[in-house]
């Protein structure tokens, strides 16, 4: 390896002095670091020593790539006379190796190379959807829709790291296929319904991207995300799309659709598609049940990455990158159907909008941000090293060192050190934010049983009246909801109820309280998340609790729109009174 790093080297010098400018000693020096320390970049440069020459001698590849320069690379490969298969997957090795010598020899940060492996492959799509449609175009003319009459166009959304422009440098891409209206084609050979074209299309589209040649592979492509899974049709009208979204949509397929974004297709199209799925994605209420979900995922993860061994994982690890990604999403889908800055799709402006509304500090945020960065940095290392799809920490020697050197360590030792600082900080945050199950919640849930509370009991609770708390709970048990309540909802009444009870005692008013918020507890069991609401979040339970104890008129009013409850979350704006430009907004 030593004696190719010192050839390829001498060439390199050699070819820039050709062309007129001579390799100065900081690029040496960065091409020294960046072959010595990624054998796979080693590897494609002494195969493809042509487009160093062509590439690097003339630009000296100082600034990322361009839409513009991805269409001038490719129609280089067409004159060159290689079809469509084999221009797209040398573009991927030709791209890569530039993208890899720029990372590893730290002429970029990570912001810049998941940006630059996100726009080649939206290039790469684009072209393959263009390149299918016009083969098929020719067998079977052009897709019409049957209330419309308009030509039909594939929408291609990314969904996951593509749709934020977040692609590490091993990245799947995530994609879902669907078209605007049901209707057959004109025009060609044979006509076919839109539904059968658009599954060739995206068929093609796929093979184009995923399948390996002599020359390697564009981008593996996932479809696992598009409704019914594997078990579904690859391609669906946005009729289907949508009643699927309304009457199955599932809380992980809401995390999946914060990053979702359109590709391909026409504008209007698009724009629609878009508004279709928002209320599914950002509820108009504020939904602590996402809380319960992101738990459940994140349990399965752990269970995942304690059955593989995958500890020493940067992504799924603990304090990894997906608890990073957890915590900036969470607040995307508690609030952001009520908060605009929230329905993003990069994670860093989720977390700066979750800054700015007041949902983290800002001390955490930066943290979130440095070790997230860090976790990237690490990542790219990890992959670049072999281009294999891996976010383990590597066991060899010569991989660990390289990898110390590219994040700027003299050992791996002291790489550690720095990674299980920024790891135990996510960490921390995560368990902030998303606790685990608490103990002593579930064992009220299976002990306490508080609709079967005796006098004795309620007033061993701290209650003045207990007859009239009593009076106040059976009412409740015995009314037409409850009684008809499904397990879940049920299940958060029966976690908020002690609750509850408990800061209600605490109350110098303590009976009259509690039957002051009966009927507002009762108001709120058709939409329960408003109970994850008060389980989730004590600062809220407290301020409820208090207000209520103060004033019967406005525990009325929770009662009659329950959807106050969500100013509870904001206590600096609760207690300011409103001015102008305020009641504006």
């Amino acid at each position: 390896m030593d004696n190719t790093l010192h050839n390829l080297l001498t060439l390199v010098d050699q070819s820039c002095a050709a062309s007129g400018k001579a390799l100065r000693d900081f690029e040496l020096e960065a091409w020294r670091q960046a072959l010595a320390c990624s054998p796979y970049l080693l590897t494609t440069v002494s195969q493809h020593w042509a487009w160093v020459e062509t590439d690097f001698a003339r630009t000296r590849w100082s600034k990322p790539l361009v839409w513009q320069d991805l269409e001038g690379l490719l129609e280089d490969l067409k004159q060159q006379g290689f079809d469509i298969d084999a221009q797209l997957r040398k573009l991927r090795n030709r791209v890569m190796m530039r993208l890899i010598w720029r990372d590893f020899s730290r002429q970029c940060r990570a912001q810049e190379t998941v940006q630059q492996v996100s726009l080649l492959a939206e290039f790469c799509i684009h072209t393959a959807v263009a390149c299918a449609e016009q083969e098929l175009r020719e067998r079977f003319g052009q897709p019409i829709g049957a209330d419309s009459g308009n030509v039909q166009k594939l929408v291609t959304l990314a969904m996951g790291k593509l749709g934020a422009c977040e692609l590490n440098l091993s990245s799947d891409i995530d994609l879902i296929f669907v078209y605007p209206q049901s209707g057959q084609t004109e025009g060609g050979r044979k006509s076919v319904s839109n539904q059968e074209y658009f599954i060739k299309v995206g068929q093609r589209v796929i093979t184009l991207l995923d399948k390996v040649t002599v020359d390697g592979f564009v981008f593996r492509v996932d479809m696992r995300l598009r409704p019914y899974g594997d078990s579904g049709p690859l391609v669906m009208n946005f009729s289907a799309f949508e009643a699927y979204y309304q009457d199955q949509g599932r809380d992980w397929e809401r995390y999946a659709m914060i990053k979702a974004r359109a590709l391909t297709g026409d504008a209007a199209d698009v724009a629609y598609l878009e508004s279709m799925l928002r209320p599914f994605v950002f509820r108009r209420y504020v939904d602590f049940s996402v809380i319960e979900s992101l738990r459940e995922m994140k349990r399965m993860i752990s269970e995942q990455v304690i059955r593989k061994g995958l500890q020493n994982d940067v992504k799924l690890g603990p304090g990894g990158i997906r608890e990073v990604e957890f915590i900036g999403q969470c607040f995307q889908l508690i609030r952001g159907g009520r908060d605009a800055p929230l329905r993003c799709r990069g994670l860093m402006d989720a977390l700066s909008a979750s800054e700015q509304l007041g949902c983290l500090p800002a001390d955490a945020v930066s943290e979130l941000r440095d070790a997230y960065w860090f976790l990237r940095d690490s990542e790219h290392a990890i992959q670049g090293y072999q281009d294999r799809q891996t976010q383990r920490l590597p066991e060899d020697p010569d991989a660990q060192a390289s990898l110390s050197r590219i994040m700027g360590f003299q050992a791996f030792e002291d790489y550690l050190v720095a990674l299980n600082a920024h790891r135990s900080r996510v960490s921390r945050h995560f368990i902030d934010l998303i606790a685990p199950a608490n103990e002593e919640d579930e064992s009220s849930k299976r002990t306490w049983f508080w609709d079967d509370l005796d006098l004795e009991q309620i007033a061993a609770l701290g209650f003045d009246d207990p007859a009239a708390v009593s009076a106040a709970l059976e009412r409740l048990t015995q009314s037409a909801i409850v009684r008809t309540l499904q397990v879940e909802p049920r299940r958060r009444l029966d976690l908020a109820m002690p609750k509850l009870l408990e800061v209600c005692a605490r109350q110098s008013n303590a009976s009259g309280t509690v039957v002051r918020l009966v009927p507002m507890i009762e108001a709120v069991l058709r939409r329960s998340a408003y109970l994850l609401l008060l389980i989730e979040n004590p600062g809220a339970l407290n301020e409820l609790v208090r207000l209520c104890a103060a004033s019967p008129w406005i525990a009325k009013q929770l009662s009659l729109r329950p959807a106050l409850l969500d100013e509870l979350l904001d206590l600096e704006h609760l207690y300011q009174a409103p001015d102008k430009h305020v009641l504006e907004r």
